[in-house]
């Protein structure tokens, strides 16, 4: 599994009908797209839910690697985001882990993200394995949150460029049970062609 989101920030009095109304034309053109796992249409709107910004970022996970990469630079996809607003920096993580929520079936409505830097200090314990026990400690916090009602989908990531997590999770109504969210939006969209075949817990 793999994440991928790229972030497109709108100027303040952009006109977001606009993004909504191009995710109710084209957002059904990746629903059977073979690879992906889902991707949620998401965005931000400035002054809702606390964030400052006018923002489109999908998120998608993705079951197949060539899927992604033909997806981004193939002709799959992504020439569309480069035509309309320039090419903005794709960001990518390595799955961790994935859950289902209790709210798998329903259409979801919010999503929420929570980006953290890995301190560096977590590898000073003398083993090496300082990193490995932050992850471990992760994944469970993961588990016990994908057990929330309201739950679609969880996900755990990780950058290791720059050494960051991504925790993303996709609600069926409200993302406020996720108190440590550094960014809550609003789904417009699911195209989930393979849903089922995101791993279940730990990737390993």
């Amino acid at each position: 599994m793999y994440a991928q989101q790229y972030e497109l920030t709108l100027p303040a009095d952009y006109d977001m009908t606009i993004i909504r109304k191009r995710v109710a034309e084209g957002g059904h053109v990746l629903d059977n797209r073979a690879g992906l796992g889902l991707k949620a249409y998401v965005i931000r709107e400035r002054g809702i839910d606390g964030s400052p910004v006018n923002q489109y970022a999908p998120f998608y996970l993705w079951n197949d690697i060539g899927a992604m990469a033909h997806f981004l630079v193939g002709g799959g996809g992504f020439q569309n985001i480069v035509r309309d607003f320039g090419r903005p920096v794709a960001r990518h993580w390595t799955g961790i882990a994935c859950h289902a929520g209790p709210a798998r079936t329903a259409p979801p409505k919010a999503a929420s993200r929570r980006l953290t830097p890995i301190p560096s200090d977590v590898d000073l314990d003398g083993t090496g394995l300082g990193l490995s026990a932050l992850i471990g400690r992760e994944v469970e916090q993961l588990q016990r949150l994908a057990a929330q009602d309201g739950v679609h989908t969880a996900a755990l990531a990780v950058d290791p460029h720059h050494w960051q997590l991504l925790r993303f999770v996709v609600w069926a109504d409200s993302s406020t049970l996720d108190e440590m969210a550094t960014e809550r939006y609003e789904v417009l969209h699911l195209s989930a062609p393979g849903l089922g075949d995101l791993p279940e817990g730990q990737g390993w």
